[in-house]
């Protein structure tokens, strides 16, 4: 399979987790008045969704290693698409809650897989050019989800959505089947799930890249999780924060064209993760001060544009002392920074203050991403 075909089909792969958990944020007003549940249990689905995710980034992950990369994503995508069936027939949010878990743990593929077979065939600065063209898909697919599932739920309801998100993930599996190759290399041993977890939990650059990627991803998904309310108790109704979907993708489109051509220009990845984490905290302080307005949505483009500058950095950089073991490694690591994500988000949703939420992550991220240099 040329390159350029496998890049294509690994954008859209990795476009898809994310756009299973954005269509599902327009949905939440819907989803609360369907089964007669406030805001903050409504928002718990986005938290559930990242928790179940993590376990299915480390069961993928493993499995990764040990069938092979093919194999592992059409399971994965099999599963998300059963579990879909079985949210457009539930009748109480509990039942949602568990549809939303299975479909979580099938969609955690799309990341941990593609990452691999992406390791596998590329290395080095090239490694770094692929992350930055992946940046663009995984910084404007939360906005596409976002405009996306707000024009199903506007026409359709949740299950619009949910009908939606079954339909993408057929497609997605058949062209796999036609498609993906198998990258796993010939000689590549199974890694020790227990020594592999304990080398990265003496990699203190690995747990620096799993609170960047925490808190960049927190800040993302603020918007989607509180988002919603926020029009709301502004009298703006639901169609409209869909389509603020279109401007953030100016800023997340933006994000990862800065980073694609800072990288040509010479800067190195820490350098521009030092630079998104500033710009991530002038965005929430700015959200913070203009939230009791539609004009907080203008400093969110800030935000957005930090988080396309500065994951494909973090990504690209975290797993290269892990080559023998990418799946594994990978798993693990998947599983660490989704925890923290799920965690955060469920903190988020408790608290419904958006702009204290993306300060906070603002912070936490410039202090992580000061440059060894500088630490030192």
């Amino acid at each position: 399979m040329k390159s350029t075909n496998l890049l294509v089909l690994a954008m859209a792969l990795l476009m898809f987790p994310q756009l299973a958990q954005t269509l599902y944020s327009p949905a939440l007003g819907d989803i609360g008045q369907a089964f007669a549940v406030g805001p903050e249990r409504a928002g718990q689905s986005l938290s559930v969704y990242f928790l179940a995710f993590a376990f299915g980034v480390v069961v993928w992950g493993r499995l990764c290693d040990r069938w092979g990369r093919r194999p592992v994503m059409l399971a994965g995508l099999s599963m998300y698409a059963g579990a879909s069936v079985l949210a457009l027939g539930v009748s109480s949010f509990n039942g949602l809650l568990l549809a939303q878990a299975l479909a979580a743990f099938g969609a955690a593929v799309g990341s941990v897989a593609t990452q691999t077979l992406l390791r596998d065939r590329f290395q080095g600065a090239e490694l770094a050019q692929v992350f930055s063209v992946m940046g663009i898909a995984l910084a404007v697919s939360p906005a596409l989800g976002l405009f996306s599932g707000a024009t199903l739920v506007q026409h359709f309801g949740y299950r619009g959505m949910l009908a939606g998100l079954l339909l993408l993930a057929l497609v997605l599996w058949g062209w796999c089947l036609c498609a993906l190759p198998e990258t796993r290399p010939a000689w590549l041993p199974t890694a020790s799930l227990r020594q592999t977890l304990g080398l990265m939990l003496r990699d203190t650059g690995l747990w620096r890249a799993v609170g960047l990627v925490g808190a960049f991803n927190i800040a993302l998904f603020s918007y989607y999780a509180v988002g919603p309310f926020v029009f709301e108790r502004l009298g703006l109704s639901a169609a409209a924060f869909g389509y603020s979907g279109v401007l953030l993708a100016l800023g997340s489109g933006l994000g990862a064209w800065l980073n694609k051509r800072l990288l040509k220009r010479g800067m190195n990845g820490e350098q521009l993760v030092f630079t998104a984490a500033g710009i991530a905290l002038l965005g929430g302080l700015l959200v913070l001060m203009l939230q009791g307005s539609w004009l907080f949505v203008w400093p969110m483009l800030l935000v957005v544009l930090a988080f396309g500058m500065a994951i494909p950095n973090v990504l690209g950089a975290a797993l290269t002392a892990y080559h023998d073991r990418l799946g594994t490694a990978a798993a693990l690591f998947g599983l660490l920074y989704y925890l923290v994500i799920g965690a955060g988000l469920s903190l988020v949703a408790w608290l419904q203050d958006l702009g204290w939420s993306l300060l906070t992550c603002g912070l936490a991220a410039l202090w992580l991403a000061v440059p060894r240099g500088l630490r030192s």
